[in-house]
């Protein structure tokens, strides 16, 4: 979830993707067919389509991939504007039924009204032409974090899986897509649907993963885009190493919150102080790596707390879940993801692609040593070492540098205690963008604004900006407000 490059080299990524044809709503009006969604995609009104789009932009006539789109059209044609561009993370994230979901969670009417709201699984994802890398099922089953380094050791032994994870991706059948699948280039894709939908300009909401996405798109399509949202917000290097170890300084941002409610509830037996809590977690984590409760050890009993702080309501399952590990009792239930094989495999294409990760074990090591003391919940995994550590070379082009070049027309949204994007890397991007963005901050904790957060100074903020264009004259911070 990550670093920058040199002005020249910033300024030939710009060149290249600007030089790319554009085509003006003129020359293609919708050339869109749309038709019934996939059946786990299927929701009242919303339709789907294919879209090709070349995998190579500097070959556009060559092999072509697809990308699945949906809508979710406007009702009041009198009253919309254009299209909104949503993107919901990841990567390695589809964001087909994206549009549905936000409304379902409440995108306001006057939203749905300005706007047909389009989502699209990104190239390398779900419906879209996918990418492998043939993990088994047991490397499935350690997810993204890397186990929990306690010593240098550990890293030198974590190496050997991350260096056969990438040679797996290098050598899989669809190992030819990896230079090409990049923020870089999907968000030329999200062009080629403003084109084929016949817009000559688009708008955008887009979170976490999804910020540096329309960070990119900004940057290399600044006159293309009309209200840019982005919601809770990666730094200006997108999700390179820098943000892979923020996760562990936003675990212990937001992890007060969690120790609070705990202590508050002693039916769940976790401590009756926020420093009991806390504890319990180290023990539970020590506990578990030396002998695994109901198949989950150390490394995931850790990302399944760091997930589950996305969202306060998640809390009373997160207890649940610790009392359960703790007493060897039977787990709430939690069905698996969808799709984890290809939701891993399109994550490591996207960010060991996009920017270059320390290649040596030490670096990792020496990493590790600093953020287990400086994060201990859980700094020792994740500055540990992956397979980025061990990707493949070739780059087809540099990473997108993020400044303050193009149109004012960007709103950040940011939540200040927030364990997936913590505050100071979406400080980082508000002054990469200068005079580009304006930034909205919420006295709130939680992976996400809007529309899923509680604060409505700052929902209310969003929503002005998609339905009449209007900003805050200056950053805004939103105080708390009582939950509901």
């Amino acid at each position: 979830m990550r670093r920058t490059l040199s002005l020249a080299l910033a300024a030939t990524a710009v060149v290249t993707a600007t030089a790319i044809p554009g085509v003006s709503v003129a020359e293609t009006p919708d050339t869109v067919r749309w038709g019934p969604c996939p059946e786990e995609a299927a929701s009242p009104r919303l339709e789907c389509s294919m879209l090709e789009v070349p995998l190579d932009y500097r070959d556009p006539d060559g092999r072509q991939i697809e990308i699945a789109i949906s809508r979710l059209a406007s009702e009041k044609p009198s009253q919309r504007r254009g299209v909104l561009l949503t993107n919901p993370g990841g990567p390695g994230a589809g964001g087909l039924t994206y549009p549905a979901l936000l409304a379902a969670y409440g995108l306001p009417q006057e939203v749905l009204d300005s706007y047909d709201v389009i989502g699209f699984d990104p190239r390398g994802v779900g419906r879209s032409t996918q990418v492998t890398c043939d993990l088994t099922p047991e490397q499935q089953a350690r997810r993204n974090f890397p186990p929990y380094a306690h010593t240098a050791a550990d890293v030198a032994r974590e190496a050997r899986n991350a260096r056969t994870i990438a040679k797996q991706c290098a050598t899989s059948r669809t190992a030819s897509m990896l230079p090409h699948t990049t923020t870089a280039n999907t968000a030329r894709d999200m062009d080629r649907i403003r084109a084929a939908l016949g817009e000559r300009k688009l708008s955008y909401l887009g979170s976490s993963y999804g910020t540096y996405l329309g960070a990119v798109y900004a940057t290399l399509f600044p006159k293309r885009g009309d209200r840019i949202v982005l919601d809770s917000n990666l730094g200006p290097g997108g999700y390179d190493v820098t943000a892979m170890r923020m996760f562990a300084r936003g675990l212990e941002e937001v992890f007060p919150q969690f120790a609070a409610f705990a202590a508050a509830h002693p039916e769940y037996g976790l401590g009756t102080t926020p420093a009991q809590v806390t504890e319990k977690y180290f023990d539970l984590a020590k506990r578990l790596e030396a002998k695994p409760v109901q198949g989950i050890d150390g490394t995931l009993f850790r990302g399944i707390t760091f997930d589950s702080l996305y969202s306060d309501v998640l809390m009373p399952t997160l207890a649940k879940t610790w009392r359960a590990l703790d007493t060897d009792q039977p787990l709430p239930p939690n069905p698996p993801p969808p799709n984890v094989e290809n939701s891993m495999s399109s994550r490591f294409a996207v960010i060991c692609g996009d920017s270059r990760w320390p290649g040596k074990v030490r670096d990792y090591q020496r990493n590790a040593a600093v953020d287990r003391l400086k994060y201990p919940m859980l700094g020792g995994s994740t500055a540990s070492i992956g397979p980025c550590a061990f990707w493949p070379d070739k780059r087809v082009e540099p990473p997108v540098r993020i400044g303050d070049r193009g149109p004012s027309n960007v709103l950040m949204a940011q939540n200040e205690r927030d364990p997936g994007t913590p505050l100071a890397g979406a400080q980082e991007l508000r002054r990469a963008f200068g005079k580009r963005a304006t930034m909205v901050t919420a006295d709130q904790s939680g992976h996400g604004v809007y529309p899923f957060g509680r604060n409505t100074c700052a929902n209310d903020a969003v929503t002005a900006f998609l339905t009449t264009g209007q900003r805050p004259a200056e950053d805004l911070a939103c105080a708390a407000e009582p939950n509901e």
